[in-house]
């Protein structure tokens, strides 16, 4: 049986674990705080972040870092990206050299403007094939009631990414393999961001033609940005780009969706965070991703707009005017 440590307890790192013991793997899934791990262990359910969910007895939580990570052979990162570093630095020294390391998280890191995975090749000096991602429409509660979903596994190498493909493999979750890791982690960070203005149009009250159009040019937006940084543009039409943008725009499980509806509903940032302990990661890779488009010269007027709300320079209402109030150009720009 092959030992998988998942590092993260939230929502998605607790439903991926559900998701590879039904494929039957030895789970180990750390958590921060040891009451969560408790709970976990002797209720079989995470109360703060799955309720009603019941975990498999082969995925034993705990807090301790070393113990977590002892005779791993895959490891799995789901942390917020923006802190994701830093816990990096404090768990690089307990991964064993031979562990395949998978990133879960969707977002750019600010200030570097790296991708996730060029975090964990820079802190670990791991190489590329080591290293891998798993992207695509992961509505974190659909998952772990084991309604059907599918997503990408891409690395670099593609023996890797197959072998991945096999151990997460379940009687739900049906993934697919790809050697474009940068396409699967720019669709899944931007979509965030387009589900924040999709969320803001519904906030607003608007109905569904505003809703498509915000979409269709995200997708746009999103493919012109990764198409510019090497990604082939047929990963942004599959699970990793238009399958996870349609499912983060379109459900009110979404927590980035969610967090744009309340800014249309004319809440702060400040506010939202406050009445949440869930993470809306577009809500801080905007930025990120508004830098990385203007430092390769690539035109991001969703990013850029919905940056500046987030940021409290504009307004919900303001956003949605000035971003029709634009120059018009060709469908294809």
């Amino acid at each position: 049986m092959t030992r998988i440590s998942v590092l993260g307890a939230g929502s998605w790192g607790t439903a991926f674990s559900l998701v590879l013991a039904d494929a039957g793997n030895d789970v180990t899934l750390w958590a921060r705080r040891e009451e969560v791990c408790d709970t976990i262990n002797q209720r079989r359910e995470n109360t703060d972040y799955l309720p009603g969910v019941e975990l498999p007895a082969t995925v034993v939580a705990t807090p301790d870092t070393e113990k977590a990570l002892d005779g791993a052979d895959v490891v799995v990162f789901a942390v917020p990206s923006q802190t994701f570093r830093p816990n990096l630095e404090r768990w690089a020294p307990y991964i064993p050299s031979s562990a395949v390391m998978v990133s879960l998280m969707k977002g750019v890191e600010l200030g570097s403007l790296k991708r996730m995975s060029e975090v964990i090749v820079e802190v670990t000096e791991a190489a590329p094939a080591r290293v891998a991602v798993i992207s695509g429409p992961n509505l974190s509660h659909e998952i772990a009631q084991r309604e059907p979903a599918a997503s990408v596994v891409a690395c670099a190498d593609e023996d890797v990414a197959r072998r991945l493909q096999d151990l997460v493999h379940s009687p739900s979750f049906r993934p697919y393999t790809s050697v474009d890791v940068v396409g699967c982690e720019l669709g899944g960070a931007y979509k965030n961001v387009v589900a924040l203005s999709v969320g803001m149009a519904v906030g607003l009250g608007f109905g569904d033609n505003t809703t498509a159009s915000v979409i269709t040019r995200g997708l746009a937006e999103t493919a012109r940005l990764a198409m510019a940084m090497g990604a082939n543009p047929l990963t942004l039409m599959g699970l990793a780009g238009l399958g996870d943008l349609v499912a983060t725009c379109s459900s009110p499980l979404s927590r980035n969706r969610t967090f744009g509806e309340k800014l249309g509903l004319g809440m702060t940032t400040a506010e939202i965070v406050a009445s949440t302990r869930q993470v809306a990661e577009g809500a801080k890779s905007c930025s990120s991703l508004l830098a990385l488009a203007e430092q390769v010269g690539v035109d991001a007027p969703i990013a850029h707009h919905v940056e500046a709300v987030v940021d409290g320079r504009l307004t919900a209402p303001q956003m949605m005017e000035a971003f029709i109030a634009r120059e018009t150009k060709a469908e294809t720009d």
